[in-house]
């Protein structure tokens, strides 16, 4: 199942159960966590590196104090620099692991108790921070504040223990301004954290890895939770198998609306990965100049064509057996809005929405109320907005009015990005985990929107549809990139071709 994401207080409260139901004892889940977050480490960190090991006084700090001990006995070279406020009290937990570092035989150790101290600190080569953990509930400030900026100047690699200390959980709305650690990498310890996924907070977690230490499976899937981040074997559950006697009816017959005189590249793209998505039949409606584009780009594709020369206009035809696409590179004339609320009007089943078709319901929100039921949406931050009608000043806040917004016109958003998030009418949101920055070019959006058309064409329910068409695209773009070495070079042709890899890759 999709990894869930839990809140803070969720996270202390599954560790709890786990404590008294194993039974094991908190210093020995402690030992359990930093054990993982080692092995992990060490799969990346020659021991020829120096560590410093930055720990606080709660749990976070003891497994910083953890840690250091597991990594000094596998010959790392290792100190420890303790930040701690004099009026501030250690977790037991903490002081029981500070005291198994500090009684090894030379093991470094220095308290640093007022912000001179960090002066004259030698960072080594990469950086363990371990200060604050999933608990911290307020911007940091003084001392803790000071040591954060400290640890920032050095600009060497840092690993974070669980989450980047100054980091909340969830919602960072609070602590705007506040000092966070500029991790290389976070060892989150058994679940995502939100604020991972959110596009404010990406300066703070580039990359992240969740490593499994145990925490009890029942109190987990006792858990409830609108947040899921999702996994391999959950798309691969959700693709359909093809039986022997199949034909290309048993798939679908998918109706893409797409182009316009000089972009017509749009409709080839969105036409090519609704083919590879594996669409029995499709249809491309299109303005009459664009007929020969299609006809040698698509081969594959059967053509609709407009009475107009330039533009999409009037659909003459549509069949209930159709699943219609709208939206690569249609533009937003008084023509192609009119043709807009006529198939909106008409149509018996879920529509795929993109691009220009977005616009149009933003700028004429009558539009909205004609959504079928189920319709999904595929909006980029910038098109989301505009449906919104209004500016968002973070993720967290464009997240919830997606919600929002879901359950009101009982649609599915696609809200594009990093870790594009799967809104669904139900208020649960998945987000996934493939992709990359070179994906950020002209026509992928076009793809992923013909590679929902052809999942929702083949009998896909809009929700599986819009999940396995995310995660589809974004891993077509990862082995992509593989091929092509850089981001730079990495264009929406290239994902189209590994499409059909990538359903491979869930497979297996």
């Amino acid at each position: 199942m999709p990894i869930k994401i839990l809140s803070a207080s969720q996270i202390r409260a599954i560790d709890a159960y786990s404590i008294e139901h194993e039974p094991i004892s908190s210093i020995n889940l402690m030992e359990r966590a930093s054990r993982a977050f080692v092995d992990a480490f060490e799969k990346e960190v020659s021991f020829t590196n120096r560590i410093t090991v930055f720990a606080g006084t709660g749990n976070n700090g003891g497994d910083a104090f953890a840690i250091a001990r597991l990594l000094f006995k596998k010959g790392y070279p290792v100190k420890v620099f303790f930040v701690k406020n004099p009026e501030a009290n250690l977790s037991p937990d903490c002081n029981e692991n500070m005291w198994r570092w500090r009684n090894l035989p030379e093991a470094h150790f220095k308290e640093i108790s007022k912000e001179v101290d960090l002066q004259c600190i030698d960072c080594g080569d990469v950086v363990v921070d371990g200060l604050f953990g999933s608990g911290l509930n307020r911007p940091l400030s003084g001392l803790y504040e000071a040591a954060v900026k400290k640890i920032n100047e050095h600009d060497l690699p840092v690993y974070s223990v669980d989450i980047p200390s100054g980091l909340f959980v969830e919602d960072n709305r609070e602590r705007r301004g506040g000092a966070v650690v500029q991790a290389k990498k976070i060892y989150s310890f058994q679940f995502s954290k939100l604020a991972f996924l959110l596009p404010e907070n990406g300066v703070y977690v580039p990359q992240f890895e969740v490593l499994d230490i145990g925490l009890s499976s029942k109190a987990i899937e006792d858990a409830e939770t609108n947040y899921f981040f999702l996994q391999k074997e959950d798309i691969r559950k959700l693709l359909h198998t093809r039986e022997r006697f199949s034909h290309k009816g048993t798939f679908g017959h998918a109706f893409l609306v797409a182009g316009q005189y000089a972009k017509m590249g749009a409709a080839v793209i969105a036409s090519k990965a609704c083919l590879r998505a594996g669409v029995g039949l499709l249809t491309v409606h299109c303005p009459k100049s664009g007929v020969d584009v299609l006809q040698i780009a698509v081969p594959e594709a059967m053509v609709d064509v407009d009475m107009d020369e330039n533009e999409n206009s009037e659909l003459i035809y549509l069949s209930p057996k159709h699943t219609v696409g709208i939206g690569p590179g249609i533009g937003k004339g008084k023509k192609v809005r009119k043709m807009l609320e006529k198939l909106l009007r008409e149509s018996e089943k879920p529509v795929v929405v993109d691009a220009d078709a977005l616009n149009l319901l933003s700028e004429h929100r009558e539009l909205i109320e004609l959504l079928p039921q189920n319709s999904i949406l595929t909006p980029h931050p910038t098109e989301f907005e505009r449906l919104a009608g209004e500016k968002f000043d973070s993720g967290y806040d464009r997240l919830l009015s997606a919600k929002k917004m879901a359950k009101k016109w009982h649609v599915v958003i696609v809200l594009k990005g990093a870790y594009t998030a799967v809104v669904l009418p139900s208020g649960r949101v998945y987000f996934n985990p493939t992709g990359n920055p070179g994906m950020a070019t002209a026509g992928s959006g076009d793809c992923l929107t013909g590679i929902i058309t052809g999942l929702l064409a083949q009998g896909y329910s809009p929700d599986e549809a819009s999940l396995v068409g995310v995660f589809v695209h974004g891993l077509a773009g990862d082995l992509a990139l593989e091929r092509v070495f850089s981001m730079e070079s990495l264009i929406a042709s290239d994902i189209i071709e590994m499409i059909g890899h990538a359903f491979l890759t869930i497979q297996q």
